[in-house]
């Protein structure tokens, strides 16, 4: 796992301190398999800790925003259910409300519910915990643009795409990480027989 700035290290000593950073044979959602893998609920369970991450995460996109002129944030919209932690403290350091999308079970598309509504032009950011390949960053940021809104920029605690991931707007990541993973055709700890496991909150 690479790690490119003291801010990384310091968020990745925050996963270790609070056993989050996990060790051991995972598939992921992608369906590649990795011998690491980061666990953002069991950080995010400590109240400090994800106050820590939501201002350090919120001045990362203040920041972000702030260079492309064109106001401030007046919204935070997140996943369900990763980024509902994350998302809200973000808000909460940017003094802003805080919404999330949750995806239909009959269809399988994102949307809002609970009688969350959008005014045309309001200024969003969308926020996740993790950000692999961007897929339901990209549904959220669709929502959003269906309601009218203007999405700003996205924004995560991690960033295990090595910074490849497009979501069509600006991005910004605590911790941008290459974490190495494998088809499981061609896995190594598959070929030693070590079992997989199936962290995360999507079923196998």
């Amino acid at each position: 796992m690479s790690i490119v700035s003291p801010q990384a290290e310091s968020v990745l000593e925050l996963f270790r301190s609070t056993g989050a950073y996990l060790e051991g044979h995972f598939r992921l959602t992608s369906g590649l398999h990795s011998a690491e893998y980061l666990q953002c609920a069991l950080v995010l369970q400590h109240p400090p800790a994800a106050e820590k991450l939501g201002r350090l995460l919120a001045e990362e996109l203040r920041g972000l925003v702030g260079g492309l002129v064109i106001g401030p944030i007046g919204l935070v919209v997140s996943p369900a259910l990763g980024g509902l932690i994350i998302g809200h403290e973000v808000a909460r350091a940017l003094g802003t409300r805080f919404l999330f999308t949750e995806r239909d079970a009959a269809t399988g598309k994102m949307a809002l519910r609970r009688g969350f509504t959008i005014s045309p032009g309001e200024r969003a950011v969308v926020v996740e915990d993790v950000i692999t390949t961007g897929g339901s960053t990209c549904d959220t940021i669709e929502v959003l643009s269906q309601c009218g809104a203007k999405v700003l920029a996205a924004g995560s605690i991690i960033d295990r795409s090595g910074g490849r991931a497009d979501v069509g707007v600006p991005r910004a990541a605590l911790a941008t990480l290459q974490v190495a993973a494998h088809y499981p055709q061609d896995c190594p700890l598959c070929h030693r027989g070590i079992p997989v496991v199936k962290p995360g909150s999507r079923p196998v």
